[in-house]
C-alpha cells in the first residue's frame, strides 16, 4: 500500500470555464420601462403626451399672439386664406352718384370690404323700395335674404352697404314695396364680388407696416398670420388653443391627481384597519358613488357665487374631488388586503413598526404601479367631463377659452365655418386617445400578471 504525500492532495485544475451572468439585474422600475417602451402604441402616446405638455407651456413662448385680440379683418378665416389687402383712402360719406350711366340696380364704384355703393332706377308702380343682402342667389323662393334698409318714396335710389363685410360673393336685391309698404314680386338683382382692403392709418395701427413713407394707395400689403386661421371674433384659433390647453389640462390633470391622492389614502386606512372600520369606510364610499354629479355641479356653482356665463373651473374641481375618488379607494383598498397578508409585513411588525410606517414604506409603494394606471386612465375621463361641462355650458363660459367651450362656439358656425369646431375637437379626441393608449401599456408593463412569459 502506497503512502500518501502532500502532493497527492493538490487540487486539480479545473478546464470547465464557470457561468457568467451576462445580463444585469434590473429593478423593477427598470424592467418595467422596458416592456413599455416594446410596446409601440403606448410609446407614441407618451410622446404624443409630452408633446401637449410642451404645447401649452411652451407653446405660448414661441407664439406669442394674446388669444383675446381681436382681428376684425379676418373674422372666420380658415387656415390658408389669401392675406392680401390694397391701400385704399380713408373712408368718406357718399350720398349718391348723379347721373350715374346705367340701368337698373348696379354699382356707384367698386365695392370693396371697406363699402358697398349702389344705385338703381325706381321700379315700375314702386311707392318705395327695400333693400337686401344675401350669401345665395335669389331662387323660386324669393328669398332675398337679410334687409338692409327700407325707402318709402322713391326720392332716395342709392344705399351704402358697411355692415361686417368680408371678402367674397354677395348677392343684393332691390324689391318694390307697395302703397301699404308690403313688398311685390317686382325685384331687381346684384352680383358683387368684395376684395379686401385697409387704409394707411389702420395698417399702421394693426402693426401691418412700419412706416407710411413708402406705401401709397393701391399698394398690396399682407395682414397679420394666422396659422389656423381665426374665430368668429377674428381671435387667432392657435393661441386660442394653447390658452384652453392650460385651462382642459389643468382640470385634466389637477382634479385627477388630488381625487386620487385621497382615494390612495383613504383605501389604504381602510383596508389596513379591516373589520368594522373597513366596512363603514366603504359603505361611505358606496354612498358617495350614488351622488349626481351633474347635481353637485350646479349646487356648487350655486355656493361659490358662480353666476350665469361665469367661468365655473373651481366649482368643476371641487366637483370631482370630491365625488370622484371611491374608485381609487376601493381599488387601493383591495390591493393593500392582499399585501397585508404577505411575510414581510409580519416582520415588520414583530420589529415594532408602527400602522403609518407599515403603510408609507411598504404598502402605499407596491401599490404606485396601479395607482399610476388609474391615474393615467383618470385624466382622459377628466378632460372628456371638463369638454363636456363647457360644451353645455355648465363648465368654463366665454371668454376664457378651454376646449370644450371652443368646441360649443365652433357648432354654431360648423356648416360655414368648420374649421372653429374641428381643432377643438381634434385636440380633445388626441388627448384622450393618447392618454388611454398610455394608461393601457402601463398596465401591460407594471402588472406582473399581465407579461408575457418569455
Amino acid at each position: 500500500m502506497s503512502e500518501l504525500s502532500a502532493s497527492s492532495f493538490a487540487p486539480i485544475e479545473a478546464h470547465q470555464q464557470t457561468q457568467v451572468i451576462s445580463r444585469p439585474s434590473l429593478s423593477y422600475w427598470q424592467d418595467a420601462w422596458i416592456r413599455l417602451k416594446a410596446n409601440k402604441r403606448a410609446l407614441v402616446s407618451l410622446y404624443i403626451v409630452i408633446g401637449l405638455l410642451l404645447f401649452t407651456i411652451a407653446g405660448p413662448l414661441v407664439w406669442q399672439v394674446d388669444p383675446a385680440i381681436q382681428d376684425i379683418e379676418q373674422i372666420s378665416q380658415p387656415p390658408g386664406t389669401d392675406r392680401g389687402a390694397t391701400i385704399v383712402p380713408d373712408y368718406e360719406p357718399w350720398f349718391g352718384t348723379q347721373g350715374l350711366p346705367g340701368s337698373g340696380l348696379r354699382l356707384a364704384e367698386p365695392a370693396n370690404s371697406q363699402t358697398v355703393r349702389m344705385q338703381w332706377d325706381a321700379l315700375p308702380g314702386a311707392n318705395g323700395h327695400r333693400v337686401y343682402r344675401n350669401l345665395f342667389p335669389v331662387g323660386s323662393e324669393l328669398a332675398y335674404g337679410i334687409p338692409l334698409a327700407e325707402f318709402l318714396n322713391n326720392d332716395t335710389l342709392y344705399f351704402e352697404d358697411r355692415l361686417d363685410l368680408q371678402p367674397g360673393r354677395f348677392y343684393y336685391s332691390v324689391v318694390a314695396l307697395d302703397a301699404r309698404g308690403q313688398i311685390t314680386d317686382q325685384y331687381q338683382s346684384l352680383t358683387v364680388d368684395l376684395e379686401r382692403v385697409t387704409t394707411l392709418q389702420e395698417a399702421l395701427e394693426r402693426g401691418l407696416i412700419d412706416t407710411a413713407d413708402n406705401i401709397q394707395i393701391g399698394d398690396e400689403i399682407e395682414l397679420a398670420w394666422h396659422p389656423l386661421g381665426t374665430d368668429y371674433l377674428g381671435r387667432d384659433l392657435l393661441a386660442r388653443l394653447m390658452a384652453g390647453a392650460r385651462v382642459s389640462l389643468f382640470i385634466g390633470i389637477g382634479a385627477p391627481f388630488l381625487f386620487v391622492l385621497f382615494g390612495v389614502v383613504y383605501g389604504s386606512a381602510a383596508g389596513f384597519m379591516g373589520g368594522r372600520a373597513d366596512q363603514l369606510m366603504m359603505r361611505f364610499a358606496d354612498f358617495v358613488v350614488a351622488l349626481p354629479f351633474l347635481l353637485f355641479m350646479i349646487l356648487f356653482k350655486i355656493a361659490f357665487g358662480i353666476g350665469p356665463g361665469e367661468s365655473g373651473v373651481f366649482p368643476m374641481l371641487v366637483a370631482m374631488v370630491v365625488l370622484l375618488w371611491p374608485a381609487t379607494a376601493r381599488l387601493v383598498r383591495g390591493q393593500i388586503l392582499q399585501i397585508r397578508e404577505q411575510g414581510y409585513i409580519s416582520a415588520s411588525q414583530l420589529l415594532g413598526a408602527n400602522t403609518s410606517y407599515l403603510i408609507m414604506r411598504h404598502m402605499i409603494p407596491n401599490t404606485l404601479g396601479v395607482v399610476l394606471v388609474t391615474v393615467t386612465f383618470a385624466i382622459p375621463s377628466a378632460i372628456f367631463t371638463e369638454a363636456f361641462l363647457s360644451f353645455i355650458g355648465m363648465g368654463v363660459a366665454p371668454p376664457t377659452p378651454s376646449w370644450g367651450s371652443m368646441s360649443n362656439e365652433g357648432i354654431k358656425t360648423m356648416l360655414t365655418t368648420p374649421h372653429e369646431l374641428f381643432f377643438p375637437a381634434l385636440f380633445i379626441s388626441f388627448t384622450v386617445l393618447a392618454f388611454n393608449l398610455l394608461g393601457d401599456g402601463l398596465r401591460d408593463a407594471l402588472d406582473a400578471r399581465m407579461r408575457n412569459v418569455e
